[in-house]
């Protein structure tokens, strides 16, 4: 299936020094700064200056290595973090699904949209390694189990957002009434692997329900409104892409991993130089190395058979440097790209659509 060419959103991965295993020693700070502040700032500015709709932070348990940073800072810290040095760009921290209490994952995404003023978005972990459950004490599931029970988390957040209605709050300082009970609502959500009853201790995050993304392999693309497609090469992700919309996906994003540089050729160079130190591993998406203006093209290419794209810079200082100061501007020129409006939420950026709270209209105080 090929779509109309349309607009092609842009989120950029920022999360530590690069997406290449060796990007730590060569990306011009000190090691130390993986986990620094001042680095999350320095590209969350340039992303924001470039026009960028998304950006997201990655969140796993890594084995111990001698070679590749094993330390991070928890991806919902960072994303609360920018939501106060940021105005436009949304915001994606990972969440794990499988590790994490789903009430407690629903109210953090919430704050985190409710901080960033409709700017919030959830990538869904799905580690269900041996090294991530040891870390918080649970055992791995059987795979068919582990997307039931990430389609079950996904649900009761999706409840649990809707429970407050987005006019329950009334704080009126005559009265003396800070809400409308009959317009908090129970979720009461009885399923295979746990049961919450809410409603959630936040009010209704500010888009309604938090953009909610998740690869689109794991079989809940009706539940998601972007699914990321991770395939190597453009037909491939076309047939995903439509595969995946008509399983239900609002939008599809393909996965781009790209090492760039703008002088004559020095992207064989760069890649001879990190690979020096270490391998990159084949993460099964596409995966573009060369110059600025081919990466344009390549991009456009791809906004023939996706809504968007997520970019995983190789060096998340050199490759977001010359994504910012080349390819995005030259995308936008092309009309293939527009950045956020300021005021705008993350979905209004996208073009999903506001929704209800599934609950509206049930005027029992804690309703059913």
């Amino acid at each position: 299936m090929v779509r109309s060419r349309s607009t092609l959103h842009v989120a950029v991965e920022i999360d530590g020094a690069g997406a290449h295993p060796a990007a730590w020693r060569v990306w011009g700070r000190p090691p130390v700064e993986v986990v620094s502040a001042q680095a999350l700032r320095d590209s969350l500015a340039v992303a924001e200056a470039a026009g960028v709709a998304l950006v997201t932070f990655d969140d796993r348990v890594v084995p111990g290595s001698s070679t590749t940073p094993v330390g991070r800072l928890d991806s919902g810290t960072k994303a609360a973090f920018a939501a106060s040095t940021t105005t436009t760009v949304g915001l994606g921290p990972t969440v794990q699904a499988l590790t994490t209490e789903p009430f407690h994952l629903a109210t953090a995404l919430a704050s985190l949209d409710h901080a960033s003023h409709g700017r919030a978005a959830w990538v869904v972990g799905v580690d269900n390694s041996p090294d991530v459950h040891a870390a918080v004490g649970s055992v791995p599931r059987d795979p068919a189990a582990a997307v039931r029970e990430v389609s079950d988390v996904v649900e009761v957040a999706r409840r649990l957002w809707d429970s407050w209605e987005d006019d329950a709050v009334i704080r009126d300082t005559a009265t003396g009434d800070f809400l409308d009970p009959t317009k908090v609502h129970h979720t009461r959500f009885n399923g295979e692997f746990f049961s919450v009853v809410g409603p959630l201790i936040t009010p209704r995050p500010p888009q309604g329900q938090v953009v909610v993304i998740a690869d689109a392999s794991l079989d809940i693309s009706g539940q998601l409104d972007i699914a990321l497609v991770a395939r190597s090469d453009v037909p491939s992700i076309a047939a995903s892409a439509a595969a995946a919309r008509d399983a239900g996906a609002a939008l599809v994003f393909a996965e781009v991993e790209v090492l760039l540089d703008a002088e004559e050729d020095p992207a064989r160079r760069r890649a001879a130089e990190l690979g020096g130190h270490a391998d990159w591993p084949d993460t099964g998406r596409f995966r573009f190395e060369g110059s600025p203006t081919d990466l344009v093209e390549a991009l456009t290419s791809l906004a023939d058979v996706v809504d968007g794209v997520r970019l995983h810079p190789a060096v998340t200082t050199t490759d977001l440097d010359v994504l910012a100061r080349e390819v995005i501007p030259a995308l936008t020129a092309l009309g293939v790209h527009s950045p956020p409006t300021a005021g705008a939420t993350l979905r209004e950026t996208l073009g999903l659509p506001w929704t209800a709270s599934r609950y509206a209209g049930d005027r029992r105080t804690g309703g059913a």
